[in-house]
């Protein structure tokens, strides 16, 4: 299986490819007023309009470096009561990949409340890198703000 690595800080992290759409350069995005800081703004893909997770907000509390490296990656995010939504995701150091099996990757033997997204783990020459489980990755609360209305419209 085939894994896109980014940075978050200094550590890595991966996300399978089979859940990413594309990757796309950092593009201007429409701001959203009053929507919590982990949100970048909305894109423009294929003429609809995505929103945007900035990871490291999300996870660090402060938002991606603007690097020539910093890439919006749009992934399904799985929803079991209305279907996928495409969701951007803004991540640093979004340039390498990696093959490994699924079954490489461990138990990190940590658990946190407000990081359920963080899964597995799995070593090579540089340390570890964990998986991102994108199914995980929005709290209840964002996922509304970010898709129920347009269920409504």
């Amino acid at each position: 299986m085939l894994f896109l690595l980014f940075r978050l800080g200094r550590e890595r992290y991966a996300i399978d490819t089979g859940q990413i759409v594309a990757v796309l350069p950092r593009l201007e995005m429409k701001a959203i007023p009053h929507a919590p800081a982990a949100v970048a703004g909305l894109c423009h893909y294929r003429g609809a309009p995505v929103p945007v997770i900035d990871l490291s907000q999300l996870a660090l509390g402060h938002p991606s470096a603007n690097r020539l490296s910093t890439r919006i990656l749009l992934v399904q995010f799985p929803d079991p009561a209305s279907g996928p939504h495409l969701l951007g995701l803004l991540a640093e150091r979004a340039t390498e990949t990696l093959r490994r099996d699924p079954a490489d990757f461990v138990p990190a033997g940590v658990s946190v409340d407000a990081a359920s997204y963080l899964g597995p783990v799995t070593a090579d020459a540089c340390g570890l890198i964990q998986r991102i489980e994108v199914e995980s990755l929005l709290p209840t609360s964002l996922r509304a703000l970010l898709f129920d209305k347009s269920e409504a419209a």
